[in-house]
């Protein structure tokens, strides 16, 4: 869109002191004067409402932030969104995830759609749009509350959203561990028409030893998976490689793909990859996953899963013993963002409370630059 090119909108922001983003009501709890930036407190187990507002429109930025803390705080803060006449939420993210970096952390990112400014900062210009009606919420549900919530959310109103437009989506999963032998599931059962815009990737190395990242990220688009002995119409190479690296992986910021965190010592992960520059279209449906696969000293991982152990040298490697991939078993967890129609079907019941907050870094506030 030409941004110089003059149009019939209205733009809006909804804020703390103006949540129904009302036109001349901003900054009128001081008499224009600064007088409430933020929802202070949201008390354990509260759930506040961030927009509601009638369409058509267009939401374009929205920026939050909260008081830095342990990771417990983000897992537990869930961001939900609806659009249009649907019940159950399109969104349903914690806080931080959702903003780009998985694990509770905190860690400066900076990408064309999503970012953590400093660690602290939250933003998103992922385009959302509505037809009749958008409210997002989020959720304290822990036990303490949160001190401090600030806002904005700026959108504009009298948007042309047609039957060709697709409505936003972001879903959360976590499998602690993810079985041996089994792929992990970022996204599937959905149904319609619709883009793929990208996936964060969380992962915690429960077996230390060697390279966990040689597994593929497979796409089943349409009708993949009605085929005997299904294959994806799309399959990656490897993790760090879908996430535009190779070799390895470092903590690497790039606009659309990279790892904001790369804490080898602990072995906590966290990966983005945006497909806004080459997004990924399904006419009936998608499922996205993601092999266990590893590489290196197999000693400790095969006395680990006995029996289980599995391992094989790659279709074309020269005969070499030490040249193994092997299956692996971590914690994983994950948002996919995508586009789809309406009606869309109820997300999987989000990981609870528990669920959510184990095995999570014991990292204790922002800018985590030095891992």
């Amino acid at each position: 869109m030409d941004i110089f090119t003059l149009r019939s909108l209205r733009s809006r922001a909804a804020t703390a002191e103006n949540p129904q983003a009302l036109a001349g009501a901003g900054g009128a709890t001081g008499g224009g004067r600064k007088g409430q930036p933020c929802i202070w407190p949201v008390q354990a187990g509260q759930t506040v409402t961030l927009l509601d507002v009638d369409g058509p429109g267009l939401i374009r930025h929205i920026w939050c932030t909260v008081q830095p803390g342990p990771a417990q705080r983000l897992r537990n803060c869930i961001l939900r969104m609806y659009w249009d006449d649907q019940e159950h939420p399109s969104v349903e993210v914690p806080l931080g995830d959702f903003f780009g970096v998985a694990h509770g952390a905190q860690t400066p990112l900076l990408t064309d759609l999503i970012s953590m400014q400093e660690g602290k900062g939250f933003n998103s210009w992922i385009p959302m749009p509505f037809a009749k009606h958008a409210r997002i919420t989020v959720e304290n549900d822990s036990d303490e509350e949160i001190p401090m919530l600030f806002y904005q959310i700026d959108f504009t109103s009298g948007d042309e959203i047609d039957e060709s437009s697709g409505y936003f989506h972001a879903q959360f999963r976590r499998a602690n561990p993810c079985p041996l032998h089994q792929d992990y599931t970022i996204l599937d059962d959905i149904d319609g028409q619709g883009v793929y815009l990208g996936t964060i990737l969380g992962v915690r190395c429960i077996q230390k030893n060697g390279w966990w990242g040689e597994g593929e990220v497979k796409f089943y688009i349409d009708d993949d998976l009605k085929k005997p002995n299904a294959l994806p119409t799309i399959c990656g190479t490897g993790a760090e490689d879908y996430m535009g690296s190779a070799w390895g992986l470092n903590r690497v910021v790039t606009p659309t793909q990279g790892a904001a965190l790369c804490d080898k010592e602990q072995g906590y992960y966290s990966l983005y990859r945006l497909h806004h520059r080459d997004p990924i279209y399904f006419q009936k449906g998608i499922k996205v996953t993601i092999q266990q696969i590893g590489f290196g000293d197999q000693t400790q991982v095969r006395d680990m899963w006995g029996d289980d152990f599995r391992a094989y040298t790659p279709a074309g490697a020269q005969a070499n013993p030490d040249f193994r991939y092997y299956e692996r078993s971590d914690d994983w967890c994950s948002v996919a963002y995508w586009y789809q129609s309406l009606p869309s079907k109820p997300f999987p019941t989000l990981p609870n409370r528990e669920q959510r907050c184990a095995d999570l870094p014991q990292y204790d506030g922002p800018a985590r630059d030095d891992v």
